[in-house]
C-alpha cells in the first residue's frame, strides 16, 4: 500500500499513541471514553446475562460513565471483544482501531476521485490528510469520547468503493455496520438504485441474519429495544449537537410536538434532490461524490446527528482537494479556487457548536440556550448541517445553468 518505510512507521505511529495512551489512562485511572465504557458494558451485560435496556445505566459502567445503551442489541453482540480489556485499554484499541479506519477511508476516497492534481500523491496524502483531519471536530470528539463513528464510516467506504467489484461480499459491511447502529441502512437504497441489487440483498440479509442471533441469545432485550421509541433516551435532542433536521426544528419550533413529523416530511422532500445528485454523479463515473450525498442526507434525516457523526467531512475534503489544479494560481484567483476547501475546514474546525453552547459561563444549568438564539445564532448553531444543504443548492444550480 505505502512504497516508503517510513510512510507505513508514520502511518501506524497514531494508532500506537492513541493505544498507549488508553494503558496509560487505566493505570492513573484516567477518566477517557465515555461512550467505549458503555459499549464495553454493553458486552459484558451481554456475556452476563444482565438486561441492556430495563435501567438508565449498566452495572460494568464506571461512575464517570453512567448512560443508557443506546444500541442494537447486534451492537452488544459485535462489542465483545472490548469486555476482554479494562474501560481505558478498550478505549485505546476502539481509538486505534479508529485512526486506521480513518486513514483507509482517505486512501479509497483518493483512489476514487474522477481526477486529482499531481501533488495529490496517494501515499503521502494519505498521511498527510489522516494526521490533519484529527483537527477536525467531528474527529476529535469521536476518538475523546470513544465513538465507533471513524469504523461504521470505514467499512460503508470500503463496502460501496472497493467490494462494488466482488461478486460475493458486496453489502455485507453494510449490513455489519447498520447492526451496530441503525444509520448506515440508509446506504441499502443507494446500493439498490446504483445498480448493485444483489449488494443492496446481501446487506440486507446480513442485517437480518444478525437480527435473528441476537434474538436466539437475548429475546427480552431484542422486545424491549424494539419498544423504545424515545429518542431523548440518546440525550436532549434540542442541543446545538443535534446537526439533523429533527433538531434543528425542535430549536426553531420551541420544542413543538410535531417536531418530528415536520422534519420527517422535509427529510422526504429533501430525499427527491438527493436521489437526483446521487444518481448523476454515479451514472457520471463520480461513486465518491455520489456516496457523499447519501452519507449527508443519512445525517440531515436521522432523528439525532450529533456533531461527532459528521466524521464524513473528510472524504469530502478529500474531493474537494482532487478538484483543485495541479498549480493554484495567484492573488484573488488562489482564494477562490481555495474557499471550498478552507470553508469547510473552517466549519468543522472551528468548535463552533461548543461554543454556542457553552458561550454564556453563568447560566444557569437546566437552561435552554437554544431556544433563545438570534438569527444569526441560529445559523451559527446549524454550521454543520447547512454544509451539505448549500453544497446541493450549488451543484443543481451549477448543473441547471450547464
Amino acid at each position: 500500500m505505502f512504497a516508503r518505510p517510513r510512510l507505513v512507521v508514520a502511518l501506524f505511529a497514531v494508532p500506537a499513541v492513541v493505544l498507549a495512551a488508553g494503558i496509560v489512562s487505566w493505570v492513573i485511572d484516567w477518566r477517557l471514553g465515555v461512550d467505549s465504557a458503555v459499549y464495553r458494558s454493553g458486552a459484558v451485560a451481554l456475556l452476563t446475562g444482565e438486561p441492556l435496556y430495563d435501567k438508565m445505566f449498566l452495572s460494568a459502567e464506571p461512575p464517570w460513565a453512567r448512560l443508557p445503551f443506546t444500541y442494537p442489541p447486534t451492537g452488544a453482540l459485535l462489542f465483545v471483544p472490548l469486555a476482554l480489556f479494562p474501560t481505558q485499554v478498550s478505549w485505546g484499541i476502539l481509538g486505534a482501531l479508529s485512526v486506521l479506519g480513518l486513514a483507509t477511508v482517505v486512501r479509497v476516497a483518493i483512489q476514487n476521485v474522477p481526477t486529482r492534481p499531481a501533488w495529490l500523491r496517494p501515499a503521502r496524502t494519505t498521511i498527510v490528510v489522516t494526521v490533519l483531519a484529527l483537527g477536525l471536530e467531528p474527529v476529535w470528539r469521536t476518538l475523546f469520547l470513544g465513538q465507533i463513528n471513524l469504523i461504521l464510516m470505514a467499512l460503508v467506504v470500503v463496502d460501496v468503493l472497493v467490494l462494488g467489484r466482488s461478486r460475493h461480499f458486496g453489502g455485507v459491511l453494510i449490513g455489519v455496520a447498520a447492526a451496530v447502529k441503525l444509520t448506515p441502512l440508509v446506504f441499502v437504497p443507494h446500493l439498490w438504485f446504483t445498480g448493485r441489487r444483489m449488494d443492496a440483498v446481501r446487506a440486507v440479509v446480513t442485517f437480518a441474519l444478525l437480527q435473528l442471533l441476537i434474538f436466539a441469545i437475548i429475546p427480552h432485550d431484542v422486545r424491549k429495544f424494539l419498544t423504545v421509541t424515545d429518542p431523548e433516551r440518546t440525550g436532549p435532542t434540542f442541543w446545538a449537537g443535534n446537526q439533523g433536521l429533527n433538531g434543528l426544528v425542535q430549536r426553531l419550533s420551541d420544542l413543538s410536538p410535531h417536531s418530528n413529523v415536520i422534519s420527517i416530511v422535509i427529510g422526504v422532500v429533501l430525499a427527491v434532490p438527493a436521489f437526483i445528485l446521487a444518481l448523476r454523479f454515479h451514472r457520471a463515473g463520480q461513486p465518491l461524490p455520489a456516496l457523499l450525498v447519501t452519507a449527508f442526507f443519512g445525517l440531515l434525516f436521522s432523528p439525532v446527528s450529533w456533531s461527532h457523526h459528521w466524521v464524513w467531512v473528510v472524504p469530502l475534503l478529500v474531493y474537494l482537494l482532487s478538484r483543485l489544479p495541479d498549480r493554484l494560481p495567484h492573488g484573488w484567483a488562489r482564494v477562490k479556487a481555495l474557499s471550498g476547501v478552507g470553508s469547510v475546514v473552517l466549519v468543522f474546525a472551528s468548535c463552533v457548536l461548543l461554543i454556542m453552547r457553552t458561550s454564556d459561563p453563568n447560566r444557569p444549568a437546566g437552561e435552554k440556550p437554544e431556544l433563545e438564539w438570534t438569527p444569526p445564532e441560529v445559523v451559527l448553531g446549524s454550521a454543520y448541517l447547512l454544509v451539505p444543504l448549500v453544497a446541493g443548492v450549488l451543484v443543481l444550480v451549477r448543473a441547471r445553468r450547464g
